[in-house]
């Protein structure tokens, strides 16, 4: 469904009002112009006459005029508003006043056109290629973990939409629907008919709300949780979904405020995660092999599976002790599906009674030396809740020694880092009612206030009035934002956000009234890793560089934001490389705001040219003379051309 054009965005610049004018001319200031006007033409003249008045005179500002626009902004810093002085509408330009670093010859060459890809590549996830994890051993699933392409593989075309595209239907009706022509796979259909999960009726698909262990709905099944733990009063935020299907579960934990970030490897053809995406629902390819989850300790208020199929009480406990890892103290853990309620259901899960026994028993001892409590067992479901401090895990230690605390680690660290079977210890408490890491208010006040981590001096160099002086500029910022950029301001235009350099979430923040959500990445190049503190305010992200790609499917962002992020990786990889992944995973007709030094941004802005971007350089919030500017940018519709098949 192709969209208007020209993009998303309005002029800055807007003509005065006829009344206006009209007011001005009736002033009696006629005399005082025509006298300046006949100065003016004579001094012009005689300027002429001096410099020879020849047509051959060689004159280097001869076309200034001709080639920037005449306007200037005025800026209210206090109100965010922006008006302008009488003009004619035009874009913004400064190729006049601004020139690359490499003295302008940037500007001057001809635009590096970067071609589409070709049609077998519109699903393409450059780190979880196929292909290239075939190369990988199979123990553990470790060929479905993150495997990048070397620099020379990298692919330096636009990966296309396939042939037929459409806009995804607007949140909430995108929970339940979605266009076939967007992920055109109908195999879930076939194979997770009986459990409901998906239909395909003409050109799009249902998604009824089922799944293996919820056949009443995965509406009903929340009830359910709800019945057995508090998911109303703001305690539970944050939710991690575990081999999360199409991420129904996910889906409708949303209309509760709780905010779920579901995980599925990339099938071989099922596409799960790109499903949950096309549904609006927050979701990245990942598995629980041999490295530790992309997210920081302490992360989430519930963990859930239901029939994931990990194994769970293998390998020493190593999957469960990375849930414990990323588990606030505290917080669920919420398992259903085999081996719970095996004695009811062994028959059909096609399985001995002794295995089935067996594999809970595991899974009930490591949840054990965890020091973890079991709630309840209730039907097909099972919760266990992580204890709020260790004071009483370190004295049970002296006679269980399995699994140790971890001595070295940085509990935080998690961008290629590899599980390991310790215990990881949570803060210092002074009693045994308090929580490790302090206590977080429940929802929403936990979003403005002063996140425990700052509070507690754990980020080094980012305090309480850093974080309420961000608090405060972003809210600006993003006012500005929607001044330019007026679909912003429009609830429903855009669902899915991608923050390339969030800090603490202040852009996510703004946002959070809209019915939208935001995947904060804090770099692991960046200086502060703030990404606990961003999931103590309960919103949600994950780590990541730059230099590589991200783990999701194309297309799956409606608005990229990027702050400095050309800043931040110059040097370390080439700018061409980072776009084409932004282009990757954004939506055709989908929009960015990208903030950087004037001199980046016109670099920033030739490769948008040539990548078929529709973009615009405008001025910062706080007015021209700053050198951060900001560049508004549309990625054009445009898809895969018909096959055969399709034109017949």
């Amino acid at each position: 469904m192709k969209g208007p054009n020209p993009p998303y965005y309005t002029p800055l610049d807007k003509p005065t009002s006829n009344a206006t004018a009209a007011s001005f001319l009736k002033k009696p200031k006629l005399y005082s112009l025509a006298i300046v006007t006949i100065l003016c033409s004579l001094s012009y003249l005689l300027g002429v006459w001096q410099h020879g008045g020849g047509a051959n005179t060689p004159s280097t500002t001869s076309n200034l005029g001709a080639e920037v626009p005449c306007f200037s902004i005025i800026h209210n810093t206090t109100t965010t508003t922006t008006t302008t002085k009488p003009s004619s509408p035009a874009q913004l330009d400064f190729k006049s006043h601004h020139a690359a670093d490499d003295g302008g010859a940037t500007i001057l060459s001809s635009i590096k056109v970067y071609p589409p890809c070709s049609p077998e590549y519109s699903e393409y996830t450059p780190c979880e290629d196929q292909k290239r994890s075939l190369k990988f051993p199979r123990d553990r699933l470790i060929y479905r973990e993150r495997h990048c392409p070397s620099k020379k593989e990298l692919l330096k075309c636009r990966v296309p939409a396939p042939y037929g595209y459409k806009n995804p239907f607007k949140w909430p009706l995108s929970r339940d629907l979605a266009w076939f022509a967007n992920v055109p796979h109908k195999e879930l259909t076939v194979e997770k008919a009986v459990q409901n999960w998906i239909r395909f009726e003409g050109d799009r698909f249902r998604f009824p709300g089922g799944g293996t262990m919820f056949p009443n709905g995965a509406d009903a099944y929340i009830d359910d949780i709800g019945k057995l733990i508090n998911l109303k009063d703001g305690s539970i935020r944050t939710a991690i979904d575990t081999g999360c299907g199409v991420a129904s579960w996910g889906a409708y934990l949303l209309s509760r405020n709780i905010l779920p970030i579901s995980f599925a490897p990339r099938d071989t053809h099922e596409a799960q995660v790109q499903f949950a995406l096309e549904r609006g629902v927050p979701a990245l390819i990942g598995v629980i092999a041999s490295k530790r989850l992309p997210y920081p300790s302490r992360a989430f208020d519930m963990a859930h599976c239901s029939r994931c199929l990990i194994p769970w009480g293998q390998h020493d406990g190593a999957y469960l002790i990375e849930v414990d890892r990323v588990l606030r103290p505290g917080g669920y853990w919420i398992l259903s599906g085999p081996p719970i309620r095996w004695r009811k259901y062994w028959k059909g899960w096609e399985r001995s009674r002794e295995d089935l026994n067996a594999e809970q028993m595991q899974i009930e001892n490591v949840t054990r030396s965890l020091c973890w409590k079991k709630l309840v067992e209730k039907d097909d479901i099972s919760i266990w809740q992580k204890p709020a401090n260790h004071l009483n895990c370190k004295s049970l230690r002296e006679t269980v020694k399995n699994p140790p605390f971890c001595s070295t680690q940085d509990p935080d660290k998690a961008w290629y880092t590899n599980l390991e079977t310790c215990l990881t210890p949570l803060p210092e408490v002074s009693n045994s009612n308090e929580v490790a890491g302090g206590e977080l208010p429940k929802w929403p006040k936990r979003l403005t206030a002063v996140p425990p981590r700052i509070s507690g001096g754990s980020i080094n160099g980012v305090t309480p009035e850093i974080f309420q002086q961000d608090l405060q500029l972003w809210k600006r910022r993003v006012s500005y934002y929607k001044t330019v950029n007026n679909q912003l301001g429009q609830k429903g235009r855009y669902r899915n956000i991608l923050d390339m350099n969030a800090f603490l979430g202040g852009f996510a923040a703004s946002l959070v009234g809209d019915p939208l959500w935001v995947m904060n990445i804090v770099p692991v190049e960046a200086k502060f890793n703030t990404l606990g503190a961003i999931y103590e305010r309960g919103l949600i992200g994950t780590y990541q560089s730059w230099c590589e790609a991200m783990s999701t499917y194309p297309r799956t962002y409606d608005l990229i934001h990027a702050d400095s992020i050309f800043t931040l990786y110059k040097d370390r990889c080439e700018m061409e490389d980072i776009m084409l992944e932004m282009d990757r995973i954004l939506r055709p007709e989908g929009s960015l705001i990208i903030r950087d030094d004037v001199d980046t941004l016109v670099k920033v802005k030739r490769i948008g040219d040539g990548l078929n971007w529709d973009s615009q350089i405008v001025d910062h919030e706080d007015g021209p003379l700053k050198r951060e500017k900001l560049l508004f940018a549309v990625k054009l519709y445009w898809t895969s051309p018909a096959s055969a098949d399709q034109q017949s």
